[in-house]
């Protein structure tokens, strides 16, 4: 049963009672992001904590009732979803703080969040009859598309920006899709993928147009809650570039809180580069964003000009959470402390979410006696470059017994 009651836009309000995917507000043009709508009240009635105790299906598909999806082709895409919930004992020391979870969002099949949007955007465009699916990324959202494109046997084109990782470049290509490098940094990306899309008629997967990524990305937080018995840490961190993820992560805890399933919304940290921080500025200064540079390793949150604002701002606002932004060097050295204390290896757009509750704790914006949840939203294989900062490159050794020992002394080891 489709539960879709419409669309309202995000900068007018006005409600649209359609079952026709929109993408933007027909009155406020581009900028005018839409949200899906559902009925709650039948909602009420399947979404319950017995539907889910008796669900076998251990991936976001078990969300499917409230993803605006038609299930025809679910059985046919690439596992997504339900991925590790871990319990810090080692990190949670280091940071002193009382109760510390890791969703570890890099184990998704093409190894990033970003596959929840994909999925998605596959199956509607399925769904809408598309002979083509396409989008610009900063990277993730590329070779993710890409993947579950290629699974579904569905061309894609996909535009990255010249700056786009080595591991992510690959993966596009050997996922079979169309891969435009534009000379040029996201925006000159989003704006030739923009107007590829229009002339050609394909169908659309950039996550700020496509009101239904969201709906996808939102499930991150569904399963939180549900591998927290539904009841979820006092704080949840992310990285932020779009706007799209955190935008998501706040809808899927505020719709489990309108079911009746979680009693509160967890408040939300928003983090950002210091070399890329359009939203904490804006938070800041109470102003609107205003673009500005690119300028930070983390390039899955290097947009200059985000295209998701208002949801993103409402996520922190309306969960009473907080903005912060750390400099590219500590997200570099979250890199090496995740790895060496909880051996999760996230990329730097992953791990920003790691030094922000560092310095969130220092400054007081969350307490020590709080529990948090950080989302890891990819993985450190997608950048190995930038991976190569955080650690200590090795020496080599010559075969011999005595000069090992020396070296193994030396680290302590014995």
């Amino acid at each position: 049963m489709n539960y879709i009651k419409g669309y309202r836009c995000t900068i007018c309000g006005k409600f649209f009672e359609t079952q026709e995917a929109l993408l933007t507000c027909p009155d406020c043009g581009e900028k005018g992001i839409l949200d899906v709508e559902y009925d709650y009240e039948a909602l009420k009635k399947v979404l319950t904590k017995d539907y889910f105790e008796k669900n076998r299906n251990y991936s976001m598909w078990r969300y499917a009732p409230i993803m605006g999806i038609k299930e025809d082709h679910i059985d046919e895409m690439l596992r997504i979803g339900w991925t590790p919930l871990v319990k810090s004992h080692n990190l949670s020391k280091i940071l002193g703080i009382k109760e510390l979870y890791v969703k570890d969002d890099g184990l998704n099949p093409s190894g990033s969040s970003k596959d929840r949007a994909s999925g998605v955007a596959v199956l509607k465009a399925i769904e809408a009859g598309a002979k083509v699916i396409s989008c610009s990324s900063t990277g993730n959202a590329a070779s993710s598309c890409a993947c579950h494109a290629a699974h579904m046997g569905l061309p894609a084109v996909i535009f990255v920006p010249k700056r786009a990782p080595i591991g992510k470049l690959t993966q596009i290509s050997l996922y079979g899709a169309t891969l435009v490098i534009v000379d040029g940094d996201y925006k000159a990306a989003f704006k030739l993928s923009k107007e590829a899309i229009a002339k050609h008629g394909w169908y659309n997967r950039n996550a700020a147009i496509n009101p239904f990524m969201v709906e996808g990305k939102k499930t991150v937080s569904l399963e939180i809650a549900e591998q927290l018995n539904f009841k979820p840490t006092d704080w949840v961190v992310v990285s932020v570039g779009d706007g799209c993820t955190i935008g998501g992560v706040y809808k899927g805890f505020n719709e489990l809180f309108k079911l009746g399933l979680i009693d509160r919304v967890p408040r939300i940290l928003g983090v950002q580069s210091t070399g890329c921080e359009p939203f904490v500025v804006a938070a800041k200064n109470h102003e609107p964003l205003k673009e500005c540079d690119e300028n930070t390793i983390a390039d899955s949150i290097a947009v200059g000009i985000p295209r998701n604002p208002i949801k993103a701002l409402r996520a922190v606002e309306y969960s009473k959470g907080a903005w912060i932004s750390v400099p590219d060097e500590e997200i570099i050295k979250a890199m090496g402390l995740l790895g060496k204390t909880e051996g999760i290896f996230g990329e730097p757009a992953g791990v920003t979410g790691v030094a922000g509750l560092a310095k969130a704790l220092k400054e007081g914006i969350i307490k020590k006696d709080e529990s948090v949840t950080i989302i890891v939203t990819g993985n450190g294989l997608k950048d190995p470059n930038n991976a190569q900062k955080a650690i200590v490159k090795p020496d080599l050794m010559e075969p011999n017994i005595e000069k090992l020992d020396i070296y193994l002394k030396e680290k302590g080891v014995i």
